[in-house]
């Protein structure tokens, strides 16, 4: 019996080393050798002070700041711990309610705006997390913004562009803008 096991347990042993070890060790040197800004979580500092990541979205509650998508991800939102949404479906009380309260709180922030609001602005992402808005959503913004911080609206909208990024691959996805180098940028931090 020992020696119809002997075999198996080399081959365990072996697959143990090759997967659970060398693979992840190789995968991982080479991702910090080929991409480590993406590979360490593609952080952004600004003054030598971490901003956060691109990757995770974060609550941006002052009115001179464009505002990112709600956060159902923790009991406060944005909690990258927690990464989930409301599970709120279409037909819930709660989540109509939310809406309507948030449509009026956009309404009274962005008067100038009398456009459909973006429906990013008033909904949350499956993770909870997303960093990015439309850039009709960033539109939305742009007039409130630029009073706020005593700019031209068109100067605005051209740091909106600038932080505009395309289509991944040129058909992937959508054009998004990331609210985090967005507001970096309108504080002259450039990334």
């Amino acid at each position: 019996m020992l020696k119809e096991m002997g075999p198996a347990i080399k081959i365990t042993l072996l697959m143990t080393l090759l997967t659970g070890l060398i693979y992840p060790l190789a995968v991982t040197g080479l991702t910090q050798l080929l991409f480590p800004h993406q590979a360490n979580g593609s952080l952004v500092t600004t003054g030598g002070k971490l901003a956060g990541s691109e990757l995770i979205g974060q609550s941006f509650a002052k009115p001179e700041y464009f505002h990112s998508r709600r956060s159902a991800a923790g009991n406060n939102g944005y909690d990258g711990s927690a990464s989930g949404g409301s599970n709120y479906g279409p037909t819930s009380q709660k989540l109509i309610d939310r809406v309507k309260g948030d449509v009026k709180k956009f309404q009274i922030e962005n008067p100038d705006y009398k456009g459909a609001i973006p429906a990013e602005l008033m909904t949350a992402s499956g993770s909870g997390l997303d960093p990015h808005i439309s850039p009709q959503g960033a539109e939305a913004q742009v007039e409130r913004v630029a009073k706020l911080r005593g700019l031209p609206a068109d100067q605005v909208r051209s740091l909106v562009a600038a932080a505009t990024e395309s289509r991944t691959l040129g058909f992937l996805g959508d054009p998004r803008v990331n609210v985090l180098k967005l507001n970096l940028s309108l504080d002259g931090h450039r990334q």
